[in-house]
């Protein structure tokens, strides 16, 4: 192989010094190849020794929980209750609609089932009547010459 080629190789690697002759050109290619097996192993064992922790997976998921909020003054009332036990799981949510009425879902999972879902709404929807009616009337402004006035 050439020197220039070799040298050219040997600079390109990070060796610190250009090669006269062929011996130092074999130091600098037992060099460049020493760092490449050291960086090269280093990586191996940094690959090699991460083992993710999946310490969640001893135990099966058990769970309940519930919250609601019902504030009569602003008219929300929404809530939402979930149990768990392993890979079956149960609960509902609901929501009071603008129409007044009340929306609940019902839903469960088994297993690999899928999300399996109800949907019923509580109560009679209510629309307020709009008044369309006769327009109601406004005195006309009048605008007549002002009194004066005199400060004391």
């Amino acid at each position: 192989m050439p020197a220039t080629i070799r040298q050219t190789y040997c600079s390109g690697i990070g060796a610190r010094h250009q090669p006269e002759h062929r011996a130092s050109l074999i130091r600098c290619n037992h060099y460049d190849f020493r760092l490449l097996l050291v960086l090269a192993a280093l990586v191996a064992l940094s690959d090699a020794s991460y083992v993710p922790q999946d310490s969640y997976r001893g135990a099966p998921a058990n769970y309940d929980f519930n919250w609601a909020v019902n504030d009569a003054p602003s008219g929300n009332n929404y809530g939402h209750q979930e149990a768990r036990d392993g890979d079956n799981t149960q609960g509902y949510y609901f929501v009071q609609l603008p129409d007044g009425r009340l929306q609940k879902v019902t839903y469960s999972v088994q297993g690999d089932s899928g999300f399996l879902a109800e949907v019923t709404y509580e109560g009679e929807a209510q629309y307020p009547q709009q008044g369309y009616g006769a327009p109601t009337r406004h005195p006309t402004p009048t605008y007549g010459t002002p009194a004066p006035s005199y400060a004391r």
